[in-house]
């Protein structure tokens, strides 16, 4: 059985910092792309960052330079540090597992970050 579970949201003042983790189980954690994406009210799941089975990252130009994702293949784990924390940063954030095709993404139960002004 597939599981991510994320963990570490809450709330946070803006110019904050948040670490998001992700304990993957059920799955070949080490040859996956992972990602985080985001979804706030009102508005579309959106891309947060991705992570390859090599280490490749990928950011929204949204997060560049706030935002830093890491992976633990030994822990099966990936992580995402969220630094200078801004309000529009507030939604649930939910962990991604992509094996790639003909697979379906796997996806954890999403985790909330709230940041006050």
């Amino acid at each position: 059985q597939v599981q991510l579970v994320e963990s570490g949201g809450g709330l946070v003042q803006a110019g904050g910092s948040l670490r998001l983790s992700c304990a993957a189980s059920g799955i070949m954690f080490s040859t996956y792309t992972m990602g985080w994406y985001r979804q706030a009210p009102g508005k579309q799941r959106e891309l947060v960052a991705t992570i390859t089975s090599g280490g490749t990252t990928m950011y929204a130009d949204s997060v560049k330079g706030r935002f830093i994702v890491s992976r633990d293949n030994a822990k099966n784990t990936v992580s995402l540090q969220m630094n200078s924390l801004k309000p529009e940063d507030t939604a649930i954030y939910y962990c991604n597992g992509r094996p790639g095709w003909p697979y379906n993404d796997y996806w954890g139960q999403g985790i909330q970050v709230t940041v006050s002004s």
